[in-house]
């Protein structure tokens, strides 16, 4: 047994992962970065099309699935076939978890709605994400995450006031929806110790990027103020902005609140506008946004970006440089924290990526693998779990079912 599993703070809970893409898959990952034994079941056909999308390596082999899959054991089961959905019948009597993302009702079809599944194991949480949830009207809709951020009112205040709407480089809703899943899984699994009965988590991802729009529902229904697109700024919250040095690194700086404004000021040598009533008060600067911010990005054009850095920091006014992926590789403290972390791959050799986050001072989580082969644990798990010979293996595989 390993480190992890010794110290996780969800050892001893079993995981199975249904699904495929990123919502479902990355709940699985934060429950396996925390110790859960996470099973991930995948058609034989083909398993989870993460395995092949997105930017690949020079001899092909995909960059993503050693992330979302890593901490995973997989399996294969056709989950259309009879003989499939016994077999994971069969793991749900030896589970706590079940994750899994299709389109509602596509479970039940398959005989492995929660009211089935419920009788074999009273005890097991269902954790469903979709687009829109398990009813309503549009429940039935297919539902990608570009759609969750568009309705969950990300999408329309992304991006610059005379553009269409923009997106951020990653899929923003599809995390945030397995982000809460995860959070929804270890509170039904806390709720279980007290009660002795699992439940269903509904994770939507339209309702997982609606969580993170603040003030936007009473600011409409209330005052009838619409927030629009607004680029790299948020109205009246000056000065908060990318500005370009003269080596063309581009600084964030953040010096919005009336105390770090006057930090700023002594480091542009202007502490004059500190006193000024254009500039003095946090409602004031908001309302000459970008007159203050012509000014320091006149000022940040004459700077050298490292040197003006060690200054901001010095004088405690926050700024960093906005990261890049080289940036992030040679960054002192990411090395100091093991924020990426290098693990084996048998192909590619040394694999970076992200480490597990949040960080738990008695029992952290931790990578122990990366993403596995298509089956590989068919043999294990089958066998040792359910009791199946090599044999029955055999004529499974031969039949389609895994």
């Amino acid at each position: 047994m390993n480190d992890m599993e010794v110290n996780g703070p969800l050892a001893g809970y079993r995981v199975l992962e249904m699904g495929s893409l990123i919502a479902g898959p990355f709940c699985g990952q934060l429950l396996g970065d925390f110790g859960a034994e996470v099973i991930k079941i995948e058609d034989p056909a083909g398993g989870d099309p993460m395995r092949e999308w997105g930017r690949k390596s020079p001899d092909g082999l995909s960059l993503t699935w050693p992330i979302i899959g890593r901490n995973k054991k997989s399996v294969t089961c056709n989950l259309r076939e009879p003989r499939g959905q016994e077999l994971v019948t069969r793991l749900v009597a030896q589970a706590d978890v079940l994750v899994e993302n299709f389109r509602p009702g596509t479970m039940e079809r398959w005989n492995l709605g929660y009211e089935q599944l419920s009788r074999v194991n009273p005890r097991l949480v269902l954790v469903r994400v979709t687009g829109y949830g398990q009813d309503g009207p549009y429940a039935g809709r297919a539902g990608f995450g570009s759609i969750g951020e568009a309705m969950g009112g990300i999408r329309y205040t992304t991006g610059e006031p005379d553009r269409p709407p923009s997106r951020t480089g990653i899929s923003l809703g599809d995390s945030l929806a397995g982000t809460f899943a995860a959070l929804g899984a270890v509170m039904a699994l806390l709720n279980r110790e007290r009660t002795g009965r699992g439940q269903i988590v509904d994770s939507a991802i339209y309702e997982a990027v609606l969580a993170l729009t603040e003030s936007l529902i009473p600011e409409w229904e209330l005052t009838g103020f619409r927030r629009e697109r607004t680029g790299s700024i948020l109205p009246g919250v000056a000065p908060s902005n990318v500005y370009q040095c003269a080596d063309g690194a581009q600084v964030l700086i953040a010096a919005n609140r009336d105390t770090v404004f006057t930090r700023l000021c002594a480091v542009m040598q202007r502490p004059e506008l500190a006193e000024d009533p254009r500039y003095s008060t946090h409602r004031a600067r908001g309302e000459r946004l970008t007159e203050l911010d012509t000014l320091i990005a006149d000022w940040a054009a004459t700077q050298d970006s490292a040197a003006l850095l060690d200054r901001l920091h010095d004088a405690g006014v926050p700024a960093g440089l906005t990261y890049t992926a080289a940036d992030m590789v040679t960054d002192a403290h990411f090395k100091a924290r093991d924020a990426i972390v290098r693990l084996l791959h048998p192909q590619l050799g040394e694999f970076p990526m992200q480490n597990v986050a949040p960080r738990l001072s008695d029992t952290p989580g931790r990578i122990h693998s990366l993403g596995p082969e298509l089956g590989e644990h068919n043999a294990a798990i089958y066998r040792n779990m359910l009791g199946l010979e090599q044999s029955d293996l055999a004529e499974l595989a031969g039949a389609g079912v895994i």
